[in-house]
Formats: structure tokens, sequence, C-alpha cells
């Protein structure tokens, strides 16, 4: 019985040896995988680096491939505004934070930055120098390409009108960094480019689905009729000048009035009356920067009829009255044409 007992101990130490010496393994393995998948990233990154600083030589934005748009950028920024559209972000060097609503989101090398859908947002380079200037790149994402992926790659649209953010930053891994790298390649063989680059796009919506942000990707393929909050986005792009009614739109969507404004803020960090206003007061802006139209006349093209209150809104906004604002602007254009 002791001998049984001392052969039953020495085996049960055994089986604990190598149980340990197994979990040891792994972890040594994956200690390794992850070495390796770090070096790669790093390796990428400083690829995207090198030729993003050779096709961009002066500050600016090209683009050289169709939907693919490069920028260098050698100091920080201030704020600009504008209205987004479907697209990848990937910081290649330096940083850049985004403002929508009350979100903020910041991006660097480290992270991507998934947009889909037209929101009207505030940005700024937040880290950028001559010796290492603000490298990025933005990817347009066609809804027809998304969908395509999807059905080829089983993965489906999100059932029923969950609210996604349309706006969000994910880690960027090495698979998806790998696929944007060899985009970038491209540049530099145009004749390559024609019949490379809609694949490489294919694969780089493909990681985009199978990764952390796959469920907001996919809403891209829903922003027609089968996504209402996409619809109500939509409506109130081409109908900003117009007086809006909450309670109507939600109605012509088949939802609630607090059921719309829940999902709407849910997905573009504003209320639709938020919405409306940063759409109407960019417009503005376009129109006295672009066709030299007096402050009080852009501000009643684009709906308001109070010319006092257009410049409370416009300063609140752009952080000046419009005059001064589109003063500066044009002085800071005339200044770096100069340069």
């Amino acid at each position: 019985m002791i001998i049984q007992n001392h052969c039953m101990i020495l085996q049960i130490a055994e089986t604990g040896d190598a149980g340990t010496s197994e979990g040891i393994s792994v972890d040594s393995t994956n200690h390794r995988r992850s070495a390796r998948e770090a070096q790669r990233a790093q390796a990428l990154r400083d690829e995207l680096v090198e030729r993003i600083a050779f096709a961009v030589r002066d500050d600016g934005t090209v683009e050289p491939l169709d939907g693919l748009q490069l920028r260098r950028t050698s100091a920080p920024t201030g704020v600009g505004h504008g209205v987004s559209f479907p697209a990848l972000c990937v910081v290649a060097q330096g940083s850049k934070e985004t403002r929508v609503g009350d979100r903020r989101y910041r991006y660097d090398p480290a992270h991507y930055l998934i947009v889909t859908n037209a929101l009207p947002y505030a940005s700024q380079i937040t880290e950028a120098s001559n010796e290492q200037p603000f490298l990025g790149l933005v990817l347009s994402l066609d809804p027809t390409l998304v969908g395509s992926v999807m059905v080829e790659a089983g993965r489906p649209a999100p059932r029923g009108q969950s609210a996604v953010t349309a706006m969000d930053v994910s880690p960027l891994d090495a698979d998806l960094l790998d696929a944007v790298a060899r985009l970038v390649r491209l540049i530099d063989d145009p004749a390559d480019a024609r019949f490379l680059a809609p694949m490489i796009k294919r694969e780089v919506v493909y990681w985009l689905l199978v990764g952390e942000q796959g469920d907001t990707v996919r809403h891209i393929a829903t922003l027609g009729d089968t996504n209402r909050i996409a619809r109500a986005i939509d409506r109130l792009r081409h109908d900003f000048e117009r007086q809006l009614r909450i309670s109507d739109l939600a109605r012509d969507l088949g939802m609630s009035t607090s059921s719309f404004h829940q999902h709407f803020k849910a997905v573009t960090a504003m209320s639709p009356l938020e919405f409306q206003k940063q759409l109407r007061l960019q417009e503005a802006r376009r129109l006295m920067l672009g066709e030299d139209v007096d402050a009080a006349s852009a501000g009643y093209r684009v709906g308001y009829h109070d010319a006092s209150h257009f410049s409370r809104e416009y300063k609140r906004l752009f952080g000046a009255p419009p005059l001064r604002d589109v003063e500066r602007l044009r002085g800071a254009a005339t200044q770096s044409a100069s340069l």
C-alpha cells in the first residue's frame, strides 16, 4: 500500500511537472509570436513613413491612386472643420485628433480611425514637426465593395436597427497594416496598380470586417434604404437649409421621436438639430470663402433669417464672427501660397 501510494504521488508529481512545462511552452510560443508580430508591424510602419514622405515632398495632400489620399504636415495645425465620408484613416507618423459632437478620437501609428457615414467634424494634427512631419493616409470605403466582401466572406450585415457609432478608433494590427502598405507600394507602378489595387482594397475591407470594428464597417454596406438613421443623415445633408421638425422626420422613418433621437445621437454623437446646425454653418463658410458671398446672404441661404443669431452660432463653432474668420482663413491661405 505504501509503495502504491508512493507511486501515485510520483505519478501526480510527474503529471504536474508536465502540465507546468506545457504551460511554459505555450506561454513562450505566444510571447515569441507576439514579438514577431510587433517587429513586423514596426517594419511596416517604417516603410509607410518612407513611402509617404517620398510621395508627398511638401506639405499638402495628394491622391496617387483612386480613393487613396496621402497627407504631409510639418507642424501641428489649428482646428479644421469638414464633413466626413466612409473611410479608413491611418497615421504613419505623428498623431491627430478628430471631434464629432461630444466625442473625441485620437489616433496615431498604433491606431486607425474608421468612419462609416457623412458627419460634420472638427479635427487637428497634434504631433508634427519639420524633422518628423505628420504622415497619414485616407482610404475611401465604397459601400458596394464592402457589401461584396461581406457576402463572399460570409459576414452578413447586422440585423435590426442597432445604433453603431459612425466613427471609432481601434488598434492597428499587422495584417491590416500589411495590406495598407502593399496598397501604398503600388504608387510606384501604375500599371500594376490598375490590376492589383482593387484586390488589395478588398483585402483591406476583409481585415476590417474580421477586426474589432467589424460591426461598424458592416454598416457601411447598409447606408441605403435598409438603415433608417443613415436615411435621416442623408436627408439632413440634402435639406439642411429647411426648418426641421424632429417628430415629422421620425414619423417618416417609422420611429418614435424619442427612439429616433436616441439612435441618431448614438450614431453621430449629436442631436439631429446640432447635426443640421453644423452642416448649415459649414456651408455658409464655404459660400463666403469659395463664392465671395457676404455673411448676411450666406446665413440666409443656409436657413438663418436672423443675422445676429447666425453670427453668434458661427462664432460658437468656428471661434470668430463670420467676417473675421473668413479674413483669417484668406490671410493664412495667402501666406501659405507665398512660402
